[in-house]
């Protein structure tokens, strides 16, 4: 049995639209794992700045500290 050429043209639209399906859920999933990276980045960064504002109180709180009495 040959194929058509009307046959092969018409399975290579089927792969394509299955190929742009494909390639536009890829697009949609990256771009919400781009999105969720970019929030645990600004997350992060502010987790690194809390972080240095404690450690900045703590280190001038235990200066301002008198010693402990047995010394």
């Amino acid at each position: 049995m040959a194929v058509t050429l009307e046959q092969r043209l018409t399975e290579l639209e089927v792969r394509l639209s299955f190929i742009d399906d494909t390639l536009t859920t890829v697009n949609d999933a990256v771009a919400t794992h781009d999105r969720y990276i970019l929030a645990l980045r600004n997350s992060i960064e502010a987790l690194r700045i809390e972080l240095q504002s404690v450690r900045g109180s703590l280190g001038q709180a235990a200066q301002d500290e008198p010693p402990p009495p047995h010394y």
